[in-house]
């Protein structure tokens, strides 16, 4: 994108002139579009914008979607306002973190119809998308080779209640109709999901044929439907029909922390459940008077759905930060 858009255009909202200080009123208001280890990318009203960084600035700090507010003379970075939603994940191994997006409106986890669909995979993206606020929508591809595409439907709309699925050719401009519900002025999209599957292809549908960097795609390999990484940073890209999308690194290994209320969202249909044990600390798997496991031994809950959310629930536990309380204490 190079020529000049609105603020409401880019996503800007009573949210964020709220935070505005009167002291700030000579500032410039500005979305983050592009996050490197030591530089990063903007867009204003007038088009792009390289930031000029304070001394001691941590892009780690910062995610692509962000609104910063700008001195205009000099393009100096003078703070981030508060994001209205955020999506970040665990690293394996690390205690802290990565963001990956920021002011985003809904997450399109997209997954191919072949060996790539994995339930646990799923699970993981749409607690992350639950947890940050932004709705989630299950992007199926690559129906065009697979035997029952269907299936694949039936078995991703049934991992979360009121769950969008929809099954696209990315390759295809009738895919960018397809999701334009989602899209549209002001809004943003953020784009997530294995390599190979189709993200940046279908970045670049939704982008449209005028964009300035079109971003690089490449194949999978036959045998464990894999693919290279093609994107390697997150970026904003504009949509053809109006709004924003954010582009991804492909991701195969999400950890799961500070993820509760997302968890309880996807598996509402067990954590719903919980109250009616007889145990208030019911850990589901032997107490007596557990309405867990009498739901799976009535047929009212699928077992494996129940030991996907004990598994991913012990996860969060793990990966979530322990408050100190009074006298050393400790609580979750």
């Amino acid at each position: 994108m190079t020529g000049a858009v609105t603020l409401a255009g880019l996503g800007w909202s009573d949210f964020f002139s709220d935070q505005c200080r009167p002291d700030e009123a000579a500032l410039e208001p500005q979305r983050i579009a592009t996050v490197h280890r030591a530089r990063m990318g903007a867009l204003s009203e007038a088009g792009p914008v390289k930031l000029v960084l304070p001394v001691h600035t941590n892009t780690g700090d910062y995610a692509v979607g962000d609104w910063v507010l700008v001195e205009p003379e000099t393009g100096t970075l003078h703070r981030r306002l508060d994001r209205r939603t955020v999506l970040e994940r665990r690293r394996e191994g690390s205690p802290t973190p990565q963001l990956a997006a920021a002011n985003v409106d809904a997450l399109f986890i997209v997954t191919s119809c072949n060996a790539d669909f994995n339930l646990t995979r799923l699970e993981r993206y749409l607690a992350l998308a639950n947890q940050g606020g932004a709705e989630p929508v299950i992007v199926l591809t690559k129906a065009d080779v697979a035997e029952d595409a269907e299936r694949y439907r039936r078995e991703a709309e049934a991992l979360q209640r009121a769950l969008s699925v929809v099954i696209v050719n990315p390759r295809v401009p009738e895919a960018a109709a397809q999701l334009a519900p989602w899209c549209g002025p002001g809004r943003t999209v953020a784009v997530v999901g294995s390599s190979g599957v189709g993200k940046s292809t279908l970045v670049n549908t939704l982008a449209g044929p005028d964009q300035d960097a079109p971003q690089a795609t490449g194949g999978i390999r036959e045998h464990d439907a894999k693919g290279r990484h093609t994107t390697t940073s997150r970026s904003l890209h504009a949509i053809a029909g109006g709004g924003w999308v954010i582009d991804t690194p492909g991701i195969r290994s999400l950890q799961l922390g500070d993820a509760a209320q997302g968890l309880d969202t996807l598996f509402a249909e067990i954590t719903e459940l919980t109250p009616a044990c007889r145990f208030r600390d019911c850990t589901h798997v032997h107490e007596p008077g557990c309405a867990v496991r009498a739901a799976v031994a009535d047929g009212r809950l699928d077992p494996e759905r129940v030991a996907r959310w004990q598994t991913l629930r012990a996860e969060n536990r793990g990966n979530t930060a322990i408050a100190t309380g009074p006298r050393g204490n400790k609580k979750r």
